[in-house]
């Protein structure tokens, strides 16, 4: 719920610590040579070598929904950097992630405002559901998935605000989101360490989001990171994929702002969320498809994704974790999430979270059914050590993040509803200060099931309340 009213927009003034930090800071130019819309993929305004990245049959079909309620790039409009095409052209899992399709439309069931996260949007750009705090600080990214759970943003739909108000998501402003820390931290300071109405303690862990904060330069960034960490933020979580779609956008003028960043704020948390879906995104392969060997074990990297990745790597005050949905077409392969989880692990990426794909406008056309991923996963790990199986199974109620926590094979003997097996479901994290983490819900089997609503008829017992208002 929105617990506080939004706060008088004023000009944010650093203080004469992030002054010298920021005029410290080189923003360097990028040449992604990103291609926006379909259009140019038709009229062959591609360079050559692109021009068949779809087909012609393809661009009709899609071409003949354009201007309908069926119109593909309405929902998500198409984009791709030369990198990612350059990847794509030998991996069929990444052009399902990049390219356009008819299918995506063909059921547009889906919530506007997946979580309902706006009920928790005190302020413009800010989701305080949870005990930190995500922040949209752009809009857009290098490329754009298609299944993106930001559909919405990205995209620059119009969504409901809990007062009836209809508008597009806002960016996040430094000046408002310092007033709301500061705000809610003096609440909570004052009223013994809990939030008098939420029952939350001070926020001291911010997330930056969009969009992919890593398409600004690095002063905008490190306006951001500053900026927080005078406020008393602790922790700042930056969520990527810019590993995937460029990975040159991390060079040596990045790393030195974030070395500059941590010489000024040292005790400041970082914390890069990654976004890997397949290993073919950061992996070589050979003439014939086939991941290569790495002398002296391991496999071999795109070399400016592991050039990256190394420089993470020698900086010990700050981590990287690996987190991604199981799509359709893309990743519902627990040979290929192998591969993912043992190599990110063995380069100091953690494997945080896989997803059940979240109820976006149209995710039919990309969710795998939730006992399906449970599968894969499962499989997947099977082969690794316990190191590198840290990653759960996590789909989000509008409660909080649930995990997937087993799908029995047999039946359930003497469990009314059990008797083609179980679906064992625990809430993980919830809204304020989540009065039922840790509690359980017990569903009856449905293979066919891609979201909560499927199993509204096999409730077994609720103890976690994800099904509120529905008789078990």
């Amino acid at each position: 719920m929105n617990i506080q009213t939004p706060l008088k927009k004023v000009a944010y003034v650093p203080s004469d610590r992030e002054k010298t930090f920021l005029d410290s800071v080189e923003s360097a130019k990028y040449d992604r040579q990103i291609i926006t819309g379909l259009q140019k993929f038709a009229t062959g305004k591609v360079p050559e070598d692109m021009q068949g990245f779809y087909s012609a049959q393809e661009l009709q079909a899609l071409d003949a929904l354009k201007g309908t309620d069926q119109d593909v790039e309405a929902r998500m409009p198409v984009k791709i950097t030369r990198h990612y095409f350059d990847l794509a052209k030998n991996s069929k899992p990444i052009q399902v992630l990049v390219k356009a399709s008819p299918s995506e439309t063909f059921d547009m069931d889906g919530s506007a405002d997946p979580g309902k996260q706006m009920d928790y949007s005190p302020v413009e750009g800010l989701i305080h559901k949870y005990e930190l705090g995500l922040i949209y600080v752009v809009g857009t990214c290098s490329a754009h998935c298609r299944f993106c759970y930001r559909e919405e943003l990205i995209a620059r739909k119009e969504v409901e605000r809990p007062d009836g108000t209809v508008a597009a998501k806002g960016m996040a402003q430094i000046a408002d989101i310092v007033d709301y820390v500061k705000e809610h931290n003096r609440i909570v300071a004052e009223n013994g360490g809990r939030h008098p109405q939420t029952g939350r303690e001070r926020l001291r862990e911010i997330l930056m989001s969009g969009g992919d904060p890593m398409v600004l330069a690095n002063k905008n960034i490190a306006a951001w990171f500053a900026a927080l960490s005078e406020v008393g933020i602790e922790s700042i979580r930056l969520g990527t994929k810019e590993l995937a779609f460029y990975p040159d956008r991390f060079d040596a003028t990045f790393f030195d702002m974030l070395d500059k960043f941590h010489v000024t704020y040292p005790q400041t948390k970082l914390r890069f969320m990654v976004h890997f879906n397949h290993p073919d995104e950061f992996l070589r392969k050979d003439e014939a498809g086939r991941f290569m060997d790495e002398p002296g074990g391991g496999l071999q990297w795109v070399e400016s994704t592991k050039r990256a990745i190394a420089q993470f790597g020698q900086r010990q005050w700050l981590t990287v974790d690996n987190q991604a949905p199981i799509i359709k077409g893309i990743n519902n392969d627990p040979d290929a999430l192998r591969i993912m989880q043992r190599e990110l692990k063995r380069n100091k990426v953690e494997n945080h979270y896989f997803f059940c794909g979240r109820d976006i406008i149209g995710h039919k056309a990309f969710n795998v059914p939730i006992e399906e991923a449970w599968r894969i996963l499962n499989e997947s790990q099977k082969g690794l050590s316990g190191v590198e199986t840290h990653a759960r199974l996590s789909i989000t109620h509008y409660k909080g993040k649930t995990e997937v926590a087993a799908v029995s094979n047999e039946p359930a003997p003497g469990i009314p509803g059990g008797e083609n097996g179980v679906v064992v479901l625990k809430l993980l994290r919830g809204a304020a200060d989540a009065p039922d983490r840790g509690k359980i819900t017990i569903l009856g089997r449905n293979p066919e099931a891609i979201w909560f609503s499927d199993y509204n008829d096999r409730v077994i017992y609720d103890e976690a309340g994800l099904f509120d208002g529905v008789k078990p």
